[in-house]
């Protein structure tokens, strides 16, 4: 049997009840939450979940209506970059599946969804029907409250106005598995923590397979916010040595970091043997 992943990213952080009944609709469709996270600075809920591909796809269409239901873009105010409720809905292939079944998943969720609950769609990753939206921070550029002023020139691919009232679009993806990693330094320099994303991020010429935003958690911290699309290629003990090498010469330590949801075993055995100098 094919098994899937899907790592959907809600527009809400703070509320547990909201997350709970995200989950609840998720466990009613058959499909398993491996594991769940919130953030009520960055006002965000990611969810790992997996299943084979009816239950992965209703799991989606259940979660859109959760989305709907609980979440206002137009009173969500977070540090992370959103253009819906159910701001990003990935589908990854895990086991005898490919990215091309995985894009075939997220073109019928993404159909199910604007049928049932009339919430637009942006495809992008293997998903997308159109280069240019391809990378995900291009498809969530301007965010939800740009969404009316883009849909001239970048309408959805589905769906046919530009934003939900309260629920915005929805980026529905197909990708491989990726790591998403934050490191925190200890400063309130936000200019620097976008230096160091930049430096480090693939788009800009930085590190194979990293994207990077700054962001600024309070007054006194700023984090280096990371997707790790191929662990192998660019290991997370690199991405953090690089980061402190780089605060260190504007004078600031790292913090913390931070992992979002589950990482591969192998990528978690690969940091260890490097820090015990066995690499």
């Amino acid at each position: 049997m094919a098994v899937f992943e899907l790592v959907p990213n809600l527009s809400e952080g703070r509320d547990a009840a909201t997350i709970d009944a995200a989950v609840d609709a998720v466990l009613e469709t058959g499909a398993r939450v491996l594991h769940r996270t919130s953030d009520p600075v960055h006002h965000r809920s990611v969810l790992t979940i997996a299943g084979g591909d009816r239950e992965v796809l209703d799991a989606a269409v259940a979660l859109a209506g959760v989305a709907v239901k609980h979440i206002d873009l137009r009173a969500h105010r977070g540090i992370h970059p959103r253009i819906g409720a159910l701001d990003v809905l990935p589908f990854v292939p895990l086991r005898g599946a490919s990215l091309a079944d995985a894009a075939a998943l997220a073109h019928e969720a993404a159909a199910r969804i604007w049928e049932t609950y009339r919430v637009p769609s942006f495809f992008y990753g293997a998903a997308a029907r159109d280069p240019q939206r391809e990378l995900l921070a291009d498809v969530r550029s301007g965010e939800f409250e740009g969404l009316d002023v883009r849909f001239a020139r970048m309408p959805p691919d589905v769906g046919e106005i530009p934003k939900h009232e309260r629920a915005g679009a929805i980026a529905v993806g197909a990708r491989p598995l990726l790591v998403a990693f934050n490191v925190e330094l200890e400063t309130g320099d936000l200019a620097l923590a976008k230096r160091i994303a930049r430096t480090l991020r693939e788009r800009d010429g930085g590190l194979r397979t990293l994207r990077a935003l700054g962001l600024r958690l309070s007054g006194g911290v700023v984090q280096v916010s990371l997707n790790v699309t191929d662990v192998d290629a660019t290991p997370l003990y690199l991405v953090v040595e690089t980061i402190a090498r780089l605060a260190a010469k504007n004078g600031v330590a790292l913090r913390r970091s931070e992992l979002i949801g589950l990482i591969p075993r192998a990528a978690v055995e690969t940091a260890a043997r490097y820090y015990l100098g066995s690499l």
